[in-house]
């Protein structure tokens, strides 16, 4: 007798799959959560501009202080995700959100460089929800519908727009320390729901062997490199922008920080919808045509923008571009990611794919203040970026091509 249940459909090729109910709220409660540890993990990057004027900083050691959560929360998706993989996001995702409450209320109360640096390193835990996520949300559904559903799950990268919307407006209208004591409250209200709701797939199957192990299994896995490199040029550039274009926005353009976050969330906001529609086309297509296609075009973008258009209209044009396509080529890299890797490890390259695209936005805002520092223009740093993303491009196109014929 058939029945409606909770459980996972699989099925053969041309199969049309329907999930339950249970799939969707599963889906949604990740989605809530992965939402609001980005937003906490984000709440740095539209105060940089004011911090450094208040702490007459270089360029440089802005770029550093809303880097160093990004680089922390993307080491940290490797130990996560395969914590993730062994005890399951019911456990896990209610600790990390518990964790990043103590950074956000040191905010709260610290002032000085050093200490904002050492907050920042302990507020980068927020990012590691990413890698808590796609296991739980992959095991949930069908391989023909994860695409778009891990799309959907990346939709919480919208985070950071609420960050940039609301962190410098509710400092200026209620306090200083109203954005952090805010989040802090939202944070500690999502673990008691996530406790209450969370259930991770049934038929769950935990992976043999101890940590090292894994994490060792999947580093020997071509395609997890492979991945690693295309995730940190989509979802790295768009993590890059989304912490260092206020700064942007501010040096090259005059604006307010409170427009230049305004800007920057609208970024943010295209990026996150276009995630599942990147996901969707992959379900459709493949992810391989839609990557070489966004990474062609993102190669385009940066080039014009590199020319600092004077206009405001035509700079709008090119980074809310790059917005969307940085955002769908993210969606398309963990549609490949819920193709090709083994079930009982998606954890585990999810934490490395998702590390390598944390590093990618580590590392741009760094280049771009060194090579404003010395150069006095962001030319230099954009035509980096078109340079990579053709490089993308071709490497997509050439090197795999073969999945785009297997998967």
């Amino acid at each position: 007798m058939s029945t409606a249940t909770d459980t996972p459909l699989t099925s053969g090729p041309g199969t049309s799959l329907r999930t339950g109910p249970g799939a969707t709220l599963q889906l949604t409660v990740a989605t809530l959560g992965f939402l609001v540890n980005f937003w906490a993990w984000a709440l740095l990057g539209p105060l940089g501009p004011g911090i450094k004027e208040r702490l007459d900083l270089g360029f440089a050691a802005q770029s550093l202080l809303v880097a160093v959560p990004v680089l922390v929360g993307s080491l940290g998706r490797i130990p996560v995700g395969a914590l993730t993989d062994r005890y399951g996001a019911r456990v896990v995702f209610p600790l990390v959100t518990l964790a990043t409450i103590i950074p956000v209320l040191t905010l709260t109360v610290v002032s000085s460089y050093p200490a904002l640096i050492v907050t920042g390193f302990f507020l980068g835990i927020g990012g590691t929800a990413f890698a808590v996520g796609v296991p739980l949300v992959s095991g949930w559904y069908p391989a023909a519908r994860r695409g778009f559903a891990i799309g959907v799950f990346g939709i919480g990268t919208g985070g950071t727009a609420i960050a940039n919307f609301t962190t410098v407006r509710l400092a200026d209208a209620y306090g200083e320390d109203a954005p952090f004591l805010l989040i802090a409250a939202i944070l500690a209200a999502y673990a008691v729901l996530a406790f209450l709701l969370l259930r991770d797939a049934p038929g769950r199957v935990r992976p043999a062997g101890t940590l090292r192990q894994r994490l060792t299994a999947v580093a020997r896995l071509t395609v997890t490199w492979q991945l690693c490199f295309l995730y940190a040029v989509g979802f790295g550039g768009f993590v890059a922008f989304s912490v260092y274009l206020p700064a942007y926005l501010r040096t090259q353009y005059g604006l307010e920080p409170a427009d230049g976050a305004l800007r920057t969330a609208g970024f943010v906001v295209l990026a996150v919808l276009a995630r599942p529609a990147g996901g969707w086309l992959s379900d459709r297509v493949h992810p391989v045509p839609v990557l070489v296609w966004c990474f062609a075009g993102v190669a385009v973008l940066a080039v014009v923008q590199a020319f600092a258009p004077p206009l405001m209209p035509v700079a709008t044009v090119a980074l809310l571009g790059m917005a969307a396509l940085l955002g769908a080529a993210s969606g398309a890299v963990f549609a490949l990611v819920g193709k090709v890797a083994p079930a009982d490890q998606v954890g585990a390259v999810t934490g490395l794919v998702g590390a390598a695209g944390g590093l990618g936005g580590f590392v741009p805002p760094l280049v771009m203040g060194w090579v404003y520092d010395i150069q006095g223009s962001y030319a230099i740093g954009l035509m980096l970026l078109s340079d990579v993303a053709l490089a993308a491009a071709v490497f997509t196109a050439v090197k795999m091509a073969n999945l785009a014929r297997t998967g």
